[in-house]
């Protein structure tokens, strides 16, 4: 550029003055709009877009599409353009047939954060999709779905009446969640039913403990883990303190209706029976990616205790990480019924307009490399229990486990 400039420099000085008046002022004005045309294509091919798509991907079809409704559908005043981009999104995550990868509205994502701390208002029960149904993970302690009778592996057919096909699980929360007092109609089909049936549930204010504990015949020490919340560590510690100052010499772990929660509380309360360092969990992120091992850290406290552990259908997550690290590290035995199988990981991503897309980045293997997602984790001894059996107040898997545990040294 600049040896053409002293070209034309050197060519011009030559012309006569009048003619040199007239190209000069021609010839700066082209080029200063020549650099500024340059500069702007130098700045575009620079640009780094982090949110664009890959140059090979065509989105013409979207957009050919858009401008077909922007131009043809009949009520036009009745277009709302986020709604589309949010159904648009949905779209997307449903087309990847995860139940856990999904995409919340602002309104949604702002309720997600109180599944795992603090109070809410609603019936109290965890729900999840399994095998393409929204079914209850397990009704928690107290609360009113508990009292209604909701048992882990019910599925829930209509919710008021809307039906709960191809309805995702944020979907479902939206409608059963409501303000204390008032009433939600789930229609219930369970196993062993032959049809159908429509529950009434009061909502109410929810506030679920994290554990309890007590002797059973004098030296065994049953403890009922209700969910890894927040306190449930602080309040296991306690719990284990009071443990080892009382007659107890073994343990049963009661998983049973625990939706899971904190994987950190998971580890620390693992880090009581497990030796310092053992596996707790192995989180597999695909694609021959390094994968991270989480590892017990603790007093190893509870170690010397023979153990068994209950679960059921309603045993998910932080519950089956658990399980599964004291059956593989301790050979300790499993009792009850195959647990839910949330053996996946989720990552929260905030978007720009206070939206989040909650992206499943992980599945958790037991400490052996054993996938939880999906299967779940099978019992070493099966027990069950019934309805009838929950009516007579009776417990044959805890009665089962009584019995192995006695026998253990």
């Amino acid at each position: 550029m600049s040896l053409f400039f002293f070209l034309f420099f050197d060519t011009i000085k030559n012309m006569d003055s009048k003619i040199r008046k007239i190209i000069v002022p021609f010839f700066l004005a082209a080029a200063i709009l020549v650099s500024f045309g340059l500069g702007i294509w130098l700045g575009r091919s620079q640009i780094v877009c982090e949110a664009c798509p890959p140059q090979e991907i065509d989105f013409s079809l979207f957009w050919n599409a858009w401008k077909v409704i922007q131009d043809k559908f009949v009520a036009k005043d009745n277009l709302d353009t986020k709604g589309m981009i949010y159904g648009a999104i949905s779209g997307m995550i449903k087309s990847l047939n995860d139940p856990y990868t999904i995409f919340l509205e602002p309104s949604d994502a702002k309720r997600f954060t109180e599944d795992v701390k603090g109070t809410f208002e609603g019936v109290g029960m965890e729900i999840g999709i399994r095998k393409n149904q929204l079914q209850v993970v397990s009704p928690l302690e107290g609360s009113p779905a508990q009292k209604a009778g909701l048992r882990a592996g019910d599925k829930i057919l209509e919710v008021n009446g809307t039906s709960t096909i191809d309805m995702t699980v944020e979907e479902a929360v939206n409608l059963i969640r409501g303000p204390k007092g008032t009433e939600v109609v789930l229609n219930v089909f369970r196993e062993d039913w032959q049809d159908a049936k429509d529950i009434k549930i009061i909502r109410a204010v929810i506030n679920v403990p994290s554990l309890k504990w007590e002797l059973k015949e004098n030296d065994i020490a049953y403890i009922k883990l209700y969910q890894f919340s927040e306190n449930a560590s602080p309040d296991f510690r306690k719990a284990v303190i009071e443990i080892l100052a009382s007659p107890a010499n073994r343990i049963i772990l009661d998983l049973r209706n625990n939706p899971g929660g904190y994987l950190e509380v998971a580890q620390d309360i693992a880090g009581w029976f497990l030796e310092n360092g053992q596996t707790v969990t192995i989180e597999d992120f695909g694609e021959k990616q390094e994968e991270e091992i989480y590892k017990a850290q603790g007093s190893a406290n509870l170690l010397p205790y023979p153990t068994v552990v209950l679960i059921n259908q309603g045993s998910a997550s932080a519950s089956e990480i658990l399980a599964g690290a004291l059956r593989d590290n301790r050979k300790v035995k499993l009792i009850g019924e195959t647990s839910f199988g949330k053996g996946s990981v989720q990552e929260m991503e905030k978007l720009k307009d206070g939206s989040s897309l909650k992206v499943t980045i992980a599945r958790w293997l037991t400490p052996n490399g054993e996938s939880i997602s999906e299967k779940g984790l099978e019992p070493d001894i099966k027990a069950e229990i019934s309805d009838k059996d929950l009516k007579d107040g009776k417990d044959p898997q805890l009665d089962k486990a009584i019995e192995i545990i006695k026998n253990l040294e």
